[in-house]
């Protein structure tokens, strides 16, 4: 099931890496479970669960989990990450012109 991404929502993800700190741990964790919500791709019931000694995928899929739980709908998870990233923008710091930094390079 494909969602339609509102314009706010793709600014948001744009702006997202264009922080000037790395959020905490928690706040990327709800970012990651708001976007995995808000795109649906795949969808949480679609999704594999992580492995015995994968820690790191448990924390992202049981942050994922809980927003299922919550009955949060995909626009309203769009409409929740566009806050969350302006509050970080406020407390972080943004530039409009910065690289976004590649992940998963060497």
């Amino acid at each position: 099931m494909a969602v339609t991404k509102t314009p706010e929502f793709e600014a948001a993800v744009l702006a997202s890496k264009k922080l000037l700190a790395k959020p905490s741990d928690d706040e990327l964790l709800e970012l990651y479970a708001l976007f995995k919500q808000a795109t649906q791709e795949p969808s949480f019931e679609e999704a594999p669960k992580p492995g015995t000694f994968d820690f790191k995928g448990k924390y992202k899929y049981n942050a994922w989990k809980k927003v299922v739980d919550d009955e949060v709908s995909p626009e309203d998870a769009q409409k929740h990450y566009v806050e969350l990233i302006e509050k970080l923008k406020a407390k972080y710091g943004y530039d409009e012109n910065k690289e976004p930094e590649q992940v998963g390079t060497s």
